[in-house]
């Protein structure tokens, strides 16, 4: 123990042992009233007392804690002392004859001790709880200096904000907490950390207003995204109080600074937030400390996936991109971060076959995650040869490479646009996990698997970005269809799944993950305008401008002959019934086609060719608003 640690104790024990003695004189003083006692035996009974209850609040470890820092149920830590110390020092009471003390001025004297440290350890919460009704209840009025907080959530997350905001109630504290709402009927009209739950959360405009709010901060753990937008909507109706969010507990625990932990709303916000863990039901030994080789990691996927195969302690990671700049950054970020790991970047096009091999001879990898494609819809339905040599033939060369170096597994990310396929990037990434299946039943001993998931919040490909650019410029954001929906999900949460799954596979597989509910694209694109305090239509105009090439109004996850079956992971399904009829066939159709292209077909050939080389049932196909 350290001498400032001991120095403390022994503070704080000293005034422990003024207090028990002030609690004894005074239970004494009271029972002398109606009954002789000696007071000799007073004062070496007290010292006993002193002594034990001292020993007591040590051992439960009261001495042990920053109690400026700590919630209100540590209170139970001083429970635990005072009882032990009450209990001894009853039985010594008892056995001892003629007996110290009356049993009244025993239990009478614990009380106080007990009531007295308590107050001590919370003395600056429960000045400030007087302080705060004094003012609110009694002279109607905060001071003028700190801005009213209202918080949305009176669970862990809720009462630690507030204490954070608080600064311990100190005068030089910016946030002033006027209360809490929360849906649980059992906390109306309770006060955590000194501030009254003053409604559920329909009454936020009303609190807002009454209490002249101007901050309010959503704290409330693992929120679900529907739930997350009910609140929000409900925030956005007062139109003055701006809208803050706590990231998760572990910040708000470790934040060292208020402005450490509070943040604006992120669109993620709007799908709800998961926490980014490794599943305990998952073995994922098999993706852990081996050669690691990421394709397309200088884009958003690729790069989130690399940053988190680093918490996997990989012997060596190869992060392979033809982007120059974004993968110099990448690997300046990585290696500052995780100067004990060994990160190559390999500038090389995926489309180059002998530059591919040479990476794979020269560094071995184990396991390959191949992110490298082209996405944007639009862009490859103006250019399908580009789709075919970059997205079918790159993952030819990776594949192809992976098998003669011998990894261990291969995991392709895929798409929800290669379900029945109305676009060229669609098609060509249904080819793609084609490819992937006929391998893995070619070459069992290497587990090839595809993981299949819809847009990504925030990605290059995402509408985020391109909305944030559009209302900075003052608008117009433009939509493509009033009812045009997608699957979403934030990067790290997508990143985190696949990294499951390729611990899952038996080889062969496609893995779909669990997106949750559809969201419409102009919910995203209004709530994104009123989050900058802005107004739809009245500040930034959303303009309709139509269904473009290639693009379905509802995404889908998977086809009518693909059973979706749950696994040990409960956001990971793995798809069944849907086979590769003849793999040799396939894989030669698709080399033929990523050599050659498509020549001078229509993008509407071009997709009709994916579709056959794919061996997808086109009869099934509905041209539910896709532009050709």
């Amino acid at each position: 123990m350290s001498l400032k640690a001991l120095s403390r104790i022994l503070r704080w024990a000293t005034v422990d042992a003024l207090v028990i003695i002030v609690a004894y004189i005074l239970a004494y003083n009271a029972r002398s009233l109606t009954a002789d006692l000696q007071l000799s035996t007073f004062i070496t009974f007290t010292t006993i007392a002193v002594v034990i209850n001292i020993a007591g609040l040590y051992l439960t470890g009261v001495y042990q804690r920053l109690w400026v820092r700590t919630s209100g149920h540590d209170v139970i830590t001083i429970i635990k002392g005072v009882a032990a110390s009450t209990l001894i020092l009853l039985i010594l009471d008892l056995i001892e004859r003629p007996r110290p003390v009356p049993l009244s001025v025993l239990i009478i004297a614990q009380i106080l001790t007990f009531g007295a440290v308590v107050v001590l350890r919370y003395r600056s919460r429960l000045l400030g709880a007087l302080n705060w009704r004094w003012r609110a209840v009694l002279l109607r009025e905060f001071p003028e200096n700190r801005e009213n907080v209202l918080i949305v959530g009176a669970g862990e997350s809720g009462q630690t904000t507030a204490w954070r905001l608080q600064h311990r109630f100190d005068e030089s504290s910016t946030y002033q907490v006027i209360g809490f709402v929360d849906d649980d009927p059992r906390k109306q009209g309770l006060y955590v950390e000194g501030r009254p739950v003053l409604g559920m959360s329909e009454s936020i405009p009303e609190i807002v207003s009454k209490f002249n709010v101007s901050l309010i901060v959503v704290a409330i753990h693992r929120i679900e995204g529907p739930v997350f937008r009910r609140i929000l909507e409900l925030c956005e109706r007062t139109t003055t109080a701006r809208i803050k969010v706590i990231p998760d507990m572990l910040a708000l625990m470790n934040a060292t600074q208020t402005t450490s932990f509070l943040r604006d709303v992120q669109p993620e916000d709007l799908i709800g937030r998961s926490v980014i863990s490794r599943h305990e039901s998952v073995d994922l030994s098999s993706v852990s400390e081996r050669v690691v080789m990421v394709t397309g990691a200088a884009g958003s996927i690729g790069s989130e996936l690399s940053r988190q195969m680093m918490s996997y302690n990989p012997t060596k990671l190869i992060i392979l991109d033809n982007n120059e700049s974004s993968l110099h950054d990448l690997h300046i970020s990585l290696d500052a971060k995780h100067p004990d790991i060994a990160v190559v970047p390999a500038l090389v096009d995926v489309t180059r076959r002998e530059d591919v091999q040479d990476v794979f001879a020269e560094h071995r990898p184990q396991i390959v995650y191949h992110a490298a494609a082209y996405k944007h819809v639009p862009m490859l339905e103006r250019y399908p040869d580009e789709a075919s040599r970059v997205n079918i033939g790159g993952t030819f060369n990776v594949s192809n490479a992976a098998l003669e170096c011998g990894v261990e597994r291969f995991v392709l990310i895929s798409t929800d646009k290669a379900v029945d396929p109305s676009s060229i990037m669609g098609g060509s990434k249904r080819v793609c996990e084609r490819i992937v299946q006929s391998l893995g039943i070619l070459n069992p001993d290497i587990l090839f698997t595809a993981v299949r998931f819809g847009n990504v919040l925030g990605s290059r490909g995402s509408v985020v970005p391109t909305f944030n650019r559009q209302i900075d410029q003052g608008g117009p954001v433009t939509i493509t269809h009033p009812e045009m929906s997608r699957y979403f999900m934030s990067i790290s949460e997508a990143v985190n799944l696949v990294i499951h799954a390729a611990a899952m596979t038996k080889g062969g597989d496609i893995f779909v993950l669990r997106m949750g509910e559809e969201v419409r694209i102009i919910d995203i694109g209004e709530r994104m305008i009123r989050l900058r305090g802005l107004r739809p239509n009245i500040d930034i105009d959303i303009d309709i401008v139509g269904i473009r090439p290639g693009e379905k109004l509802h995404e889908e996850l998977y086809e009518e002959d693909e059973q979706p079956a749950d696994t040990q992971h409960p956001y990971i399904m793995k798809l069944t019934g849907s086979r590769v009829e003849h793999p040799d066939e396939l894989i030669h159709k698709a080399r033929q086609l990523s050599q050659r292209g498509f020549g001078v077909q229509t993008t509407k050939q071009a997709l009709a060719t994916l579709r056959e080389v794919g061996q997808v049932d086109t009869t099934r196909h509905v041209l539910n608003g896709v532009a050709h």
